[in-house]
């Protein structure tokens, strides 16, 4: 089992990255919609310097852009409270060019993986008028989901060929592409990869849309590892069928002989608290009974106030859960 927690601001610090890998962390991922490689330079030096410390080889993965939308950059944290009114697009809450057109009166729009939801009220020259139905704290280059909407974005972003150009020099073992639709996304990625002389740094494929889900088996043999990410996966469906999509995934990848990676509030509530609820820890469990290869924190260890604790609860966790799996399968036996 392989355990990766998330590059950020709460944990960018030799001694916490060591304490993250004594606890099991074997691979570290880094987000590029946020920095690119040359800008996170100092993030990565560190991961590596903590790495040589205590004499291992780990993971380092990038996250790509690819044809996820994001808003763009704000003017500083913006705090949504249910029932206001905020703009799309312009100067309020900049969005891309691309999702426009989508923006009609009543069209639902989710915000950073789902945690925010906007109702489109009205149409005003180009910018929607919208009510926040859900609120939270909005920061810059957070995802947009609009649901029920189709909108084609290119496979590869200039950012990630300009981050790929570079990738062995910044010591890249893996790396995955964000709502992979179908093979031909990643077999644009492939191309890349043997442009730039990096064949053999691996791909995760991310699951986050049901066009992916439906291409699920064509997906498989052009890919390392599948990626369930039930962020924005659970943005295109209702959440109460999340559990059975993933089940459904995982049972696929087993019968195909392929790994799949479990992402997305394993760990939430440890972003604010230094211990898990039982529904966190039976999510773990499930994942590995599932037969997941690997699991991921994302900002339990990017931004939260105990990343050391959640990559303990983490490792922890699936070790119990591996150790059981491993007694019902010699019952079976």
């Amino acid at each position: 089992m392989k355990y990766y927690g998330t590059l950020g601001p709460a944990c960018v610090s030799a001694d916490i990255l060591r304490k993250m890998m004594q606890a099991g962390m074997t691979g570290i991922r880094l987000n590029l919609s946020h920095k690119s490689l040359s800008e996170s330079r100092d993030w990565i030096d560190t991961y590596f310097e903590a790495a040589g410390k205590e004499g291992i080889q780990p993971d380092f993965m990038i996250d790509l852009m690819g044809p996820e939308l994001r808003i763009g950059v704000l003017p500083g944290e913006m705090v949504l409270a249910d029932g206001r009114k905020v703009i799309l697009g312009g100067r309020q809450i900049p969005v891309p060019n691309a999702v426009i057109p989508f923006l009609k009166e009543g069209q639902i729009v989710s915000l950073d993986d789902g945690k925010i939801e906007l109702g489109v009220e009205s149409i005003d020259n180009g910018k929607a008028v919208c009510r926040v139905l859900r609120g939270g704290r909005l920061t810059s280059r957070k995802s947009i989901v609009l649901p029920g909407c189709s909108i084609r974005q290119p496979v590869l972003t200039s950012m990630d060929h300009a981050n790929l150009s570079c990738a062995r020099e910044y010591g890249v073992t893996e790396v995955m592409l964000p709502f992979v639709r179908g093979k031909e996304d990643l077999q644009e990625l492939q191309e890349e990869l043997k442009k730039q002389g990096c064949e053999d740094i691996r791909i995760f494929a991310k699951i986050e849309n049901m066009e992916g889900v439906r291409n699920l088996k064509e997906i498989l043999p052009e890919c390392d590892t599948v990626v369930i990410a039930r962020g924005d996966l659970g943005n295109a469906v209702p959440l109460t069928e999340l559990p059975c999509i993933q089940d459904q995934i995982a049972e696929e990848c087993r019968s195909q002989d392929k790994k799949f990676m479990v992402v997305t509030q394993l760990l939430d509530s440890m972003i604010h608290h230094s211990y898990p609820t039982r529904a966190e820890v039976s999510d773990i469990f499930q994942a590995v009974m599932q037969g997941a290869s690997a699991l991921m924190l994302t900002g339990e260890t990017a931004m939260g106030r105990y990343p050391v604790e959640a990559m303990e609860v983490l490792t922890e966790t699936g070790s119990q859960a591996e150790k059981y799996l491993q007694i019902k399968l010699k019952k079976v036996q």
